[in-house]
């Protein structure tokens, strides 16, 4: 490497440091070479955590915020490859990037590291400048696999959630109601569903425009989210049709939570335009758990009889489908 090359590397060693690259863990039982270690990865602009043995190191590589972690691999208790191993078969959420540090240098004992779960290996003595540009690689693995993990959250959440509202889809909700049931036949934990449908919606739109409508049903699930419980479920059923699943709810307490967001509706002004707002109204039909025998087509079946019925009876209005199968 020349100069220029290596003024290069500097400046992008400089860098890196500046970005505050966060915990790491240095687990050697060396006091000298753990101190030199220490100090010089403070200076890099590291919040360093100290082990002495393995049992430490373990504790320590346990906790999320260590995402980064040099490991001896003679140590009393437990040596470095054990831990690799120990970690990678654990449940732990975020990705921990190791680093074995040792005296060996056999191709054999190199293979052996890596196949513990470790992701790189250094042979001591440790040469500063190198283990400084090996951290570097090691961010940018770890920031690949943060980025992996959110992407692959956010697919989930696209595939499970309607596009315009932000409201689970019919699909998830479905998926929803068939763990509360579950829950209740294990648990006798009950349960309320309501079906709540926008009175009058076809006039909005015919009036103010789609878009107009659009806006109605977002604000629509917003303010229901705001009246529910965070464990409340809400779902688009279809069209202007939302589907509310209420855990823990019997039949009283659905339809006392179905009147109070009957009366937030009703109180509650609709921004269609810059000056445009309009008041709307809702039915809602509901139901609660009964049996073990209940499934949840039925439940939602009858559910939405009940809001046909508010529907028939003038609109603006809350209707159960009560035990004996009758509104």
């Amino acid at each position: 490497m020349n100069t220029r090359e290596k003024r290069a590397a500097r400046r992008d060693l400089d860098k890196f440091s500046r970005k505050s690259p966060g915990p790491i863990l240095v687990a050697e039982d060396d006091p000298l070479a753990g101190n030199l270690l220490e100090r010089r990865l403070r200076e890099w602009g590291y919040q360093v955590h100290r082990a002495e043995n393995g049992q430490q190191a373990w504790d320590w590589l346990k906790r999320s915020e260590i995402r980064i972690a040099l490991l001896d691999w003679m140590m009393p208790g437990l040596e470095g490859p054990e831990l690799c191993r120990r970690l990678r078969q654990s449940n732990k959420a975020r990705y921990t990037y190791l680093v074995l540090l040792t005296a060996r240098d056999s191709s054999f004992d190199i293979i052996q590291g890596l196949e513990a779960g470790a992701d790189d290996y250094m042979t001591k003595p440790i040469h500063l400048m190198e283990l400084r540009a090996r951290l570097q690689t090691a961010h940018r693995i770890i920031n690949l696999e943060d980025n992996l993990i959110k992407a692959k959250s956010k697919l989930t959440r696209l595939a499970s959630t309607d596009s315009l509202t932000r409201a689970w889809n019919r699909r998830t909700i479905f998926g929803f109601l068939a763990e509360e049931l579950n829950r209740f036949r294990r648990e006798g934990r009950p349960f309320g569903v309501l079906m709540a449908d926008l009175d009058h919606f076809k006039e909005i739109n015919d009036r103010y425009g789609h878009p107009a409508g659009d806006a109605v049903l977002k604000q629509l699930v917003t303010l229901t989210k705001n009246n529910l419980r965070n464990y409340d479920r809400v779902g688009r059923y279809g069209g202007d049709e939302l589907i509310l699943l209420l855990p823990g709810r019997d039949a009283k307490a659905t339809e006392a939570v179905a009147t109070r967001l009957l009366e937030r509706v009703r109180r509650h002004r609709f921004r269609i335009g810059p000056r445009i707002s309009i008041t709307v109204t809702l039915s809602i039909g509901g139901t609660a758990v009964t049996s073990s025998r209940d499934k949840v087509d039925i439940m939602v079946r009858d559910a939405d009889r009940a809001l046909y019925q508010a529907k028939k009876r003038g609109r603006d209005r809350v209707v159960m489908w009560n035990i004996s199968g009758k509104e």
